[in-house]
């Protein structure tokens, strides 16, 4: 008999449907020489520290650092779990053969392999590593079984992770409590879990200490349209007078005027950062509720796989591109105009050398029904931006008129769309509208976003045009740094704190980021339940609590995003084959002693 072993019970039910396994039994589906079982997630899990050593369980700074010779693992002490464990190790004796059904990633691995070893299975593993639960995927998953030897560095991985998690926050947590707790109060020290807070606290600081400052800017109208001075900014405000009596005694006049032709290539497919850091910006949506919502949407069959780090697709999902758009239904009317057409294969979109394990967040092809209004929302994201990914580059028109008023040069500004491309497709998400005509207002002090600076579609001028203008000196004050929002710290969290806007650049940071994109949510959900960070609206705040914690601990190690990046790199050249996971441990084992003769020694 072949035992096959998911993650969640809905998981089981789909592949069990396909493989014909169609009687239920007792914690398992049966039927066409298959038993298809599942867990819970994690059913297994590192032992505590009193396993180990029996005076472990009383905290104290004398058994510091714990180190345990060798890790073991344990059930999760739960009833239920507890059944359907027993109910597995049973099938796992007696199989002939065991296939791993769990989720296609690091975690996925990690949970999976520590119930088999749990359960003594004996027999042969094969893999299945599927991208989508359709039908189709998983019929070619199974006739595309892989050996279990296959993904020996990936387990190596998860568990040098597990086991330098352990190390790092048993003994943390333990010593900072111990040596600072006050009235008993747990300090809660993780190895991402404490940069992340980091960079919070870091940041209102800034804010708290930040001073403003006055800086004045020379603008004038002319024509309705406001024309900033190539002087830049004034840091005294008797400069920038000066400046203006003298511009007030001359005509404005018109330079040039140049244009020049510009594209736009349609947005990145989602990973899974990217897809948290859009619904927090568009619909204030918490990383853990956009990963609770793409998961269902991924159990439903209708997107692919979600804790990916990638925004590219395999060449092999380019034949299978016009089934997929042909089955989004509803969005015919975008569709429809790529129908028999040959589609573009951008090295954008395709890119065999940036997909590992799986490709980017796309729409299966699967009619989405019966979907609740916020799963609706993240899928008509992710779709669009899939058929987005298909349509012609926007075309846009920018026009610069530079001018002069006596001895001082003006430029403003502006950018019209010649032919919208994809952003037909992601209507909503237009920053520029091909009718926009922005007009200045007649207090003759307009903001800068009615300035002609960027986004403003100007009127016709001409080279050699002069008239009257009315110059002004704007004043304005220097802002402190934005709080962050839960969309800035992710993006945060993947560049090591590191603020990068350029695409292709923070894809080279990815390696570095602190945490895993499935991961990152739950680290913010801790922050929260633990009570070092609070929100306001969308802006994310250190509570008094998480300021006391981070202002408690000295160690450098502990709170540096770029070094857990560091360690997080490492993570990867494991799951690669290009580091050993016992010199990562090694390396952190020393750490934490280092860190302990360091604290006891303050």
């Amino acid at each position: 008999m072949t035992v096959c072993i998911a993650e969640k019970p809905s998981v089981a039910r789909e592949i069990a449907e396909v493989l014909g396994a169609t009687v239920k039994k007792q914690g398992y589906l049966e039927g066409n020489g298959y038993q298809v079982t599942w867990t819970f997630g994690h059913l297994c899990t590192l032992k505590e520290p009193h396993d180990y050593n029996g005076q472990w369980k009383t905290w104290m700074l004398s058994s510091l650092p714990m180190i345990p010779a060798r890790f073991g693992i344990k059930l999760i002490d739960n009833d239920v779990y507890a059944r359907q464990f027993e109910i597995i190790r049973t099938l796992m004796q007696e199989a002939d053969e065991i296939i791993n059904c769990g989720d296609a990633g690091q975690e996925g691995e990690l949970i999976q392999r520590w119930v088999m070893l749990k359960a003594g299975a004996k027999c042969p593993v094969k893999r299945l590593w599927i991208s989508s639960l359709t039908e189709e995927s998983i019929r070619e998953g199974f006739s595309h079984l892989r050996p279990e030897t296959d993904f020996r560095l990936l387990y190596e991985a998860g568990l040098a992770r597990a086991i330098g998690d352990w190390i790092l926050g048993m003994n943390a947590t333990r010593l900072y409590t111990l040596r600072y707790g006050r009235n008993r109060q747990v300090l809660s020290i993780g190895r991402v879990q404490t940069p992340t807070l980091a960079m919070i606290v870091n940041r209102q600081e800034e804010i708290d200490h930040f001073v403003p400052e006055p800086y004045w800017e020379l603008k004038t109208v002319y024509r309705d349209v406001t024309f900033s001075s190539t002087h830049g900014k004034f840091g005294k405000k008797d400069d920038g007078e000066k400046l203006l009596a003298e511009v007030e005694a001359a005509d404005f006049t018109v330079t040039e005027v140049s244009e020049k032709k510009g594209k736009e290539a349609p947005p990145r497919l989602f990973d899974l950062t990217s897809l948290q850091v859009e619904c927090n910006k568009k619909y204030g949506f918490s990383a853990d509720d956009t990963l609770k919502l793409i998961q269902t949407l991924y159990e439903k069959k209708v997107t692919t796989y979600p804790r990916v780090d990638t925004t590219f697709l395999s060449d092999d999902i380019y034949p299978k591109v016009p089934a997929i758009l042909s089955g989004l239904k509803g969005y015919e009317t975008f569709t429809s105009r790529l129908a028999g057409k040959k589609l573009p294969k951008s090295k954008k979109v395709f890119d065999n050398s940036k997909v590992t394990d799986h490709h980017a967040i796309i729409p299966t092809g699967v009619p989405a029904t019966a979907l609740t209004p916020e799963e609706r929302k993240v899928y008509d994201l992710v779709a669009t931006r899939f058929i987005a990914a298909f349509y012609p580059d926007c075309e846009i028109s920018t026009t610069t008129v530079t001018g002069r008023a006596g001895q001082t040069g003006f430029k403003a500004t502006g950018k019209r769309i010649v032919k919208p491309g994809w952003r037909t497709v992601m209507a909503s998400d237009r920053s520029l509208s091909p009718v926009q005509d922005v007009r200045q207002t007649p207090d003759n002090v307009p903001s800068s976003e009615t300035s002609g600076e960027g986004d403003a579609v100007l009127p016709e001028f001409a080279a050699g045009e002069t008239g009257p203008h009315k110059p002004f000196l704007k004043e304005t004050w220097t802002t402190p740094p934005k709080p962050y929002t839960e969309a800035t710290l992710l993006r945060a969290m993947e560049t090591a704190g590191k603020s990068v806007e350029n695409e292709e650049l923070r894809d080279a940071l990815k390696e570095n980021g602190i945490g895993r994109p499935s991961t990152r949510a739950a680290i913010i959900e801790t922050l929260y339940k633990r009570n070092y960070i609070r929100k306001e609206r969308k802006s994310l705040y250190p509570t008094q609590t998480g300021k006391e914690l981070i202002a408690t601990i000295h160690e450098e190690l502990l709170k540096s995003a770029e070094l857990t990046g560091m360690w997080e790199k490492k993570l990867r050249m494991i799951e690669a084959g290009t580091y050993q996971a016992s010199t990562f441990l090694d390396e952190l084992k020393s750490m934490v002693r280092s860190i302990v003769i360091n604290v006891l020694s303050e």
